[in-house]
């Protein structure tokens, strides 16, 4: 990738519709699958680590057919300690982790990382984004790449002012190659605003492989709909669908016909939401599944839930979802959360997610028994 510059497209309203390893770190045993069920195989990337805390794993396939994953791992989120790192499943086993990137400043200072996101081209490098930065109202975004599927990696760079890059969930590659980078901002922890909402959806587009970036307007929100964390999924004619996060105890949604640029306000989903991550992604039988906690949330505690049951839910026409699987249902401290999900080249579908904040769970899932 070469150097990103900025420009700035206007907002029209769509129509509806590494240094470091980890010690004495192995894979967990896959667990049995269950008779009947969809998963394939299920067990922790790995079972000890120099850190109490993790949160936040991202999936891809690499371009030497490897599936490989990023978390954030340290003292605690927020902690300057905070930093990215990446395995590879080989031979059925993960990888021990490595760190791969921190919040170390020229100036000596040091600030937590946050959220890395896998991205691997059908031609190109393997990218890494991630967040550096204090808290989410003030982070920015960076991004190292690997041109050997996570091996090696280039030093890190900052991306421009005001690209945040994907801030949870996977870029997509549109029809055309263009990278579709779903994103959003975090401007409080007020429930609104006088202009709107106060959590905001917007995407970065790139024609030319991630050398420059467009910023859409934030995706307006006339309910005051508090949304970030934007899954993108793709549906017949080119329209796309941005599944998100919300405050307001159910999943959001918005709607672009012209590749990205310009989206519809944000509506609600027919899914509960407890303000937990999601990700969503399209299948290639063309259904769309979701990885999600299916409760509401608190009314002693508005905009929050457990982060408990975890569940898959899947929709032919991205209107009308339902739940078809659970992953886990024990109650835990932390509960399960910011899942990732991704579709490899055999079909089968790979999961990932935090696991009560102490380690990260892979599921493999056959998407013929997703019924």
């Amino acid at each position: 990738m070469g150097d990103i510059t900025r420009r700035r497209l206007g907002l029209g309203l769509g129509a509806a519709g590494v240094g470091g390893g980890l010690a004495a770190v192995t894979a967990a045993k896959a667990e049995p699958q269950t008779e009947g069920s969809a998963i394939v195989r299920s067990g922790f990337i790995y079972e000890q680590a120099p850190y109490p805390q993790c949160h936040a794993s991202t999936i891809v396939e690499t371009s030497d057919g490897v599936m490989a994953a990023a978390w954030f791992g340290g003292t605690h989120e927020k902690h300057p300690d905070v930093c990215i790192w990446f395995a590879r499943l080989e031979g059925g086993r993960w990888t021990e982790g490595a760190r791969v990137a921190d919040g170390v400043q020229d100036d000596g200072t040091r600030h937590p990382t946050w959220n890395p996101v896998l991205f691997q081209p059908p031609q190109g490098d393997l990218i890494l984004f991630y967040k550096v930065g204090p808290d989410p109202f003030s982070w920015w975004g960076m991004v190292i790449t690997s041109p050997d599927g996570g091996r090696t990696w280039s030093p890190p760079r900052r991306l421009p002012e005001g690209v945040l890059g994907p801030i949870k969930n996977k870029p997509i590659i549109l029809a055309d190659g263009t990278w579709l980078s779903p994103s959003s901002t975090e401007a409080g922890e007020g429930m609104g605003s006088a202009s709107g909402a106060d959590w905001r959806l917007h995407f970065e587009i790139s024609t030319d492989q991630g050398r420059s970036w467009a910023l859409t307007d934030p995706v307006s929100s006339p309910l005051n709909i508090d949304a970030i964390q934007p899954s993108v999924l793709v549906h017949p004619n080119g329209a796309l669908q941005a599944v998100a996060r919300a405050r307001q105890g159910a999943l959001a949604a918005s709607w672009s016909h012209d590749g990205g640029r310009t989206w519809s306000p944000i509506g609600a989903v027919d899914l509960p939401n407890p303000n937990s991550g999601t990700d969503a992604s399209t299948l290639a039988d063309g259904r769309h599944v979701i990885i999600y906690n299916h409760a509401a949330h608190d009314p002693d505690r508005p905009g929050r839930g457990p982060r408990y049951p975890l569940n898959v839910g899947l929709s032919e026409d991205g209107l009308s979802w339902r739940k078809v699987l659970t992953l886990e249902t024990q109650p835990l401290p932390h509960g399960y959360a910011y899942p990732a999900v991704f579709q490899a080249s055999d079909g089968l579908i790979h999961v990932t997610y935090t696991h009560d904040r102490t380690r990260i769970r892979h599921v493999v899932l056959d998407p013929l028994r997703l019924t």
